[in-house]
């Protein structure tokens, strides 16, 4: 039998500060709405010693329209965007999929959500990603070249992309404000501001597109 081989994510992504003229923008160049704006809860997954951290793969189970269980391996950088192997199917019992993962000794180890609306374009898939720090986008696909340029028709700051994870992403919020929190979620952000600068970032959509 033919070894399958893993499947990779090749995306990209960017902090937006205007979403209303990024989702125009978006809809000028033919986008098309896939997926209206939908809630998402993820459960990430580890052995109680963290030994997947500490390796950067991913064990994942997400909920929104459907629930789906997900690995990805370590990520590596490629072409400037994030390429890292990964494995995903949907499952049809969220509560018999967590008791299979905990019986197999995995714990949560945190929880995060967000607001995702999502878009294709040919053959990429663009998100719009509402998170408890802030307004981001991902551009998806499997060429290189068509991720940058549905970036520049987008009219983003390439040089303001991001290659780290959502998870690495608040790890840093968590340091740079001294947050004694351990799920990314709307609740435990309520009252809290967080700036570009506190994520080392700078938005991709400047100056504005009208």
């Amino acid at each position: 039998m033919r070894k399958r081989e893993t499947p990779y994510e090749m995306e990209v992504k960017f902090y937006l500060q205007d979403k209303l003229s990024y989702e125009n923008r978006l809809r000028s160049i033919g986008a098309r709405m896939e997926r209206v704006r939908t809630h998402e809860l993820n459960y990430r997954f580890d052995t109680p010693d963290m030994h997947l951290s500490r390796e950067h793969r991913v064990l994942r189970l997400r909920q929104d329209t459907a629930t789906i269980l997900t690995y990805k391996g370590p990520a590596h950088t490629q072409s400037d965007i994030s390429v890292r192997p990964e494995i995903e199917f949907e499952v049809s019992d969220f509560a018999a999929a967590r008791q299979l993962l905990e019986a197999l000794g995995y714990k949560e180890s945190v929880r995060y959500e967000k607001w995702r609306t999502i878009y294709t374009l040919d053959d990429l898939e663009i998100t719009l990603d509402e998170m408890p720090f802030g307004i981001f986008t991902e551009i998806e696909g499997q060429d290189v070249r068509a991720i940058q340029q549905a970036a520049v028709n987008l009219a983003l700051n390439w040089s303001a992309r991001i290659t780290s994870s959502y998870m690495v992403l608040f790890d840093g919020v968590r340091k740079k404000k001294n947050l004694n929190i351990r799920d990314l979620t709307f609740e435990d952000f309520r009252g809290v501001n967080v700036s570009p600068d506190d994520m080392d970032l700078k938005p991709a959509d400047i100056p504005l597109y009208y």
